[in-house]
């Protein structure tokens, strides 16, 4: 239980990073859960891929995680046709 309870936080504060970075707010409470988890399975992934050590602690995990959650949104835009605002 615990393990799923810090899967949603990491996934939680994750998305909500990629949130601010990509459109400048959150994507709501469950965007962002789905997102950042979303974010870290890609995250870790290419972390693995680029032969780096996963990551340390909680801080290591959102980083990895808020990563691939922007990577995602960055590729779901570009697929999608849809333009970045700034």
């Amino acid at each position: 239980m615990e393990s799923l309870l810090y899967w949603v936080i990491v996934g939680l504060i994750a998305g909500w990073i990629a949130g601010l970075v990509m459109k400048g707010s959150g994507y709501g409470v469950i965007g962002d859960i789905i997102l950042g988890i979303l974010g870290a399975i890609i995250g870790g992934w290419l972390v693995s891929l680029i032969g780096l050590p996963g990551p340390n602690g909680v801080i290591g995990s959102i980083i990895v995680a808020a990563l691939g959650a922007i990577i995602l949104v960055w590729l779901a835009r570009m697929f999608s046709g849809r333009t970045a605002r700034v």
